[in-house]
């Protein structure tokens, strides 16, 4: 019987290279408040799926989903304020 063996390390998901860089954890820490606000709209929603929505969980999508586009919006508005460099005019 013969044997199957790698020549790689056994663990190779925590090198160093596979590590997210400073400017991956700036942009994420950057998309929080917009992740949450996906999160808070998936609850609501889960909320609803096993009955019939009244009026207070039909408001609290609304908000959400208010709440979504607010960040949306907030996201892209940072995102056009910052300038590449190059200067293309």
């Amino acid at each position: 019987m013969d044997h199957i063996v790698t020549v790689q390390d056994a663990v190779t998901a925590f090198a160093d290279f596979m590590e997210p860089t400073a400017a991956e954890l700036d942009a994420i820490d950057a998309e929080m408040p917009l992740i949450l606000a996906d999160v808070d709209l998936i609850d609501a929603q889960i909320i609803t799926l096993d009955r019939l929505p009244n009026e207070l969980d039909a408001r609290r999508i609304r908000r959400a989903r208010n709440r979504v586009l607010s960040e949306r919006r907030a996201l892209a508005n940072r995102a056009a304020g910052v300038t590449l460099p190059g200067g293309a005019a």
